[in-house]
């Protein structure tokens, strides 16, 4: 095995592995996309929930 066949093994690897996180990152992105509308509706509910709390106590003065 010469070196050019070492530098082109070695360039595959490397290809393989950035193409192994890129397809990962990938799925990542994908779950935490899936989780977004739940984390919204929550957000949502907790701004609606300080907002009463808050006009309950302005209310109260």
């Amino acid at each position: 095995m010469g070196i050019s066949d070492q530098f082109k093994d070695k360039a595959q690897e490397l290809s393989d592995q950035a193409k192994r996180k890129a397809r990962k990152a990938k799925d990542e992105s994908s779950q935490r996309q899936s989780q977004d509308p739940d984390r919204e509706r929550m957000d949502e509910e907790r701004r609606a929930d300080e907002a009463r709390r808050k006009f309950d106590e302005d209310y109260d003065v």
